[in-house]
């Protein structure tokens, strides 16, 4: 057995199942290196009847959805590309990263339901790993400067699918605008919210976002989590800048 089809085969769980493990079993028996997806090791801790999100599960949702993302505009771009190789290889060293990439390059160029990745993900996915996955996405989407507004549009169908709510979902989008109100809309406040309002926003959102929320995804994903407990606090000094508070 090849070396990628012991990694695949050892960081999944839930994920072999449904529309994923079926567009898995596609690429890899098709696309990378001639593996075959019945020759994968299959990890015992998927068989639970309540499957808890492993890295590899998170990991793979993720290649699968930024693929969505980048194909969104029509074309894709090779920032994007490079975005997300960088990505990898900071949140899981080289290797690994290289195996993952492999997978991407078959998963990007399949035509995959956007409505059924989601929800297989929103049926096994907690809820503060989902806000994980809808921020990277963001972030891929703005690796070439800016997020178009097809983009936008399918990451916010995405999230709809993930069962974000609207709220969350203009919290995380503000932390990848510019705007006069874009403190406020991360806080998931006004413009009119009084101070008392706005620290008690501050201490809801800053629980709601903490690294420890995700710390069950491996110490790999906690960067990504720890990006945006600080952009959480940088909008909440920005208020009281702003205040003069």
């Amino acid at each position: 057995m090849s070396n990628f089809s012991k990694w695949i085969g050892a960081t999944l769980g839930w994920s072999f199942g449904g529309p994923i493990g079926a567009a898995l079993g596609f690429i890899l028996g098709s696309v990378v290196d001639g593996v075959k997806f019945e020759q994968i090791e299959m990890n015992p801790r998927r068989t639970l009847k309540k499957p808890q999100t492993q890295s590899g599960d998170f990991e793979v949702s993720l290649l699968v959805l930024a693929a969505i993302v980048i194909k969104a505009d029509g074309k894709i771009d090779q920032r994007e590309l490079d975005f997300v190789r960088k990505q990898f290889v900071a949140m899981y060293g080289k290797t690994r990263a290289d195996n993952a990439f492999k997978l991407f390059k078959g998963i990007i160029k399949e035509e995959i339901s956007t409505r059924q990745i989601s929800m297989q993900i929103r049926r096994n996915m907690d809820h503060p790993s989902r806000l994980q996955l809808v921020h990277f996405l963001f972030n891929i989407a703005r690796a070439d400067g800016f997020v178009n507004d097809l983009e936008e549009d399918k990451i916010r169908q995405i999230a709809s699918y993930l069962g974000i709510s609207t709220r969350d979902y203009a919290s995380i989008k503000a932390m990848f605008y510019d705007s006069s109100d874009a403190n406020y809309k991360i806080l998931e406040i006004t413009k009119t919210a009084t101070n008392i309002e706005v620290k008690k926003a501050y201490r809801k959102m800053a629980k709601k976002y903490h690294p420890d929320k995700v710390r069950h995804l491996g110490e790999e994903h906690q960067k990504g989590a720890e990006e945006k407990f600080k952009r959480i606090q940088k909008a909440y000094e920005g208020i009281q800048a702003e205040r003069g508070l």
